[in-house]
């Protein structure tokens, strides 16, 4: 059967849905096809419920700690990851279920379940339906890649996705990957009470970030039993005895990491490679993602490429921000573009690393003129009253315009009170103004004035030594 409409949206994911519903309230007629879980990556297996968990484990650790804060005894608890899963289910399910009840009840806006391919660079085949537009907004985001690692086919593995599905507690969890999917499943499993080891090629964990970074998300893994293993070369993958065993080479200790599970975080991919791209005259990049413009266009006219499927940031927040800039461009009259965009995320342990703009390592590698302010999170009121004192504050300033550069939180709270910082640089302001704010005390925030009115001249003929 054959249905024409206005425009095709390809994956409910963070910007498809909304898309839907600014296009349909401006008059417009919607198809919008979902292979599997509405919410995308986010909903399903990345934000919300690894979210969720982390508050399970970080319950568990608080009432470990309770002793610290004068508490106890605390009587002695177990984790039930089938409860902890059970929990986190629901939060899903509910989240899912109400993004997928809006889009069916949506006026103008018809909903196909399945996988759909380009026949043409205006029609689309999902089953037997042949759905046509002169508007195709692929929003069809990505999953866990899988390596070329030695052995990884003889070996079985946990993913991302099928980790959340675990209900039994794994008795020692051995990660390859050190980004921030690595980081932030190992600090909750050992929470959570298994023997965790990470294994990691780059001699240093979140390797495209600066080292003072590196060292103190380190020192809180190690401070939490954490076993970590950088700087392993030639990993390879293998069983004994039915269980996996990692295989490296390194210098300080090349013998292999044995454990019960193995979770492979090595990145992810875009879900590119079964559209049928060839018939829409689209070619994907060497990584498989689908190149765009400031816009969002594709190289065809009048196809879009949204979220994690495009390279360029496979984030909720970017992904929304994609809709955002589309949406606007094509109903508002809009000029807005991705440069427009200030780079900015977080890693999700605890404490959390925020961080916004340039990095101190790109600041120097630019040569540009700089002040750096850093302040220790043992100089935070609000950090140590919480007992919470890791990490620190770390904002860059272009010395001669005094413009914000940059800024590397890690500590309590940093996820939130790095946002003063990203709504200064998008409104353009100034160290100056930023040493002019007052904010509420006690915070962790109160201190980003002071960081700001601590500037140092920053040395950028000094290079760091490079990350092998």
């Amino acid at each position: 059967m054959n249905h024409s409409f206005d425009a095709l949206i390809i994956g409910a994911g963070q910007a498809g849905p909304s898309l839907a519903g600014r296009l349909t309230a401006a008059g417009w007629t919607v198809g919008l096809v979902e292979r599997k879980n509405f919410g995308g990556t986010c909903v399903n297996t990345g934000c919300t419920p690894t979210k969720a968990m982390i508050a399970s484990a970080k319950a568990a650790h608080t009432l470990r700690q309770a002793a610290n804060y004068g508490l106890g005894p605390v009587p002695e608890f177990t984790v039930n990851l089938a409860q902890v899963k059970a929990r986190k289910d629901s939060i899903v399910a509910s989240s899912r279920a109400g993004l997928e009840k809006w889009l069916q009840q949506m006026p103008n806006c018809t909903v196909f379940r399945g996988t759909a391919r380009f026949l043409s660079p205006t029609t689309m085949q999902v089953g037997d339906e042949v759905l046509e537009a002169k508007h195709i907004f692929l929003n069809v985001g990505g999953r866990p890649a899988s390596p070329p690692l030695p052995g990884i086919s003889e070996v079985p593995y946990l993913t991302s996705t099928t980790l959340l599905a675990l209900e039994e507690l794994p008795t020692h969890l051995v990660i390859v990957g050190a980004g921030a999917v690595g980081l932030e499943f190992a600090q909750m499993f050992r929470r959570l009470g298994s023997e965790v080891t990470i294994v990691e090629r780059s001699r240093r964990l979140l390797p495209h970030d600066d080292e003072d970074v590196s060292a103190a998300v380190a020192d809180i893994l190690a401070a939490e039993g954490i076993t970590l293993r950088l700087g392993a070369e030639c990993i390879s993958l293998g069983q004994e005895e039915g269980q996996p065993v990692v295989h490296v080479s390194c210098e300080d200790d090349p013998s292999p990491s044995r454990g019960s599970h193995l979770l492979l975080a090595m990145g992810r991919q875009p879900n590119t490679d079964d559209l049928a791209l060839e018939k829409a005259g689209l070619q994907a990049d060497a990584r498989g993602y689908l190149p765009v413009d400031e816009e969002l266009r594709t190289a065809v006219p009048g196809i879009w490429a949204l979220g994690d499927c495009n390279g360029r940031g496979a984030f909720t927040h970017t992904a929304y921000n994609d809709f955002e800039i589309v949406a606007a461009n094509l109903l508002d009259q809009g000029q807005r573009r991705l440069s427009d965009r200030l780079p900015a995320w977080a890693v999700y342990l605890d404490p959390p690393y925020a961080k916004v703009g340039l990095t101190e390592a790109e600041v120097r590698a630019a040569g540009t003129p700089a002040l750096m302010g850093k302040r220790p999170m043992t100089k935070v009121g609000r950090a140590v009253e919480k007992g919470e004192t890791q990490g620190f504050m770390k904002v860059l300033v272009h010395a001669e315009t005094d413009q914000i550069l940059g800024a590397s939180i890690v500590g309590t709270g940093g996820d939130e009170a790095i946002h003063c910082i990203i709504t200064a640089m998008y409104a353009q302001q100034t160290a100056a103004f930023m040493r002019r704010n007052v904010f509420i005390h006690p915070t962790v925030s109160e201190l980003i004035p002071t960081v700001f009115g601590e500037l140092k001249p920053l040395d950028t003929t000094v290079k760091p030594a490079a990350d092998k």
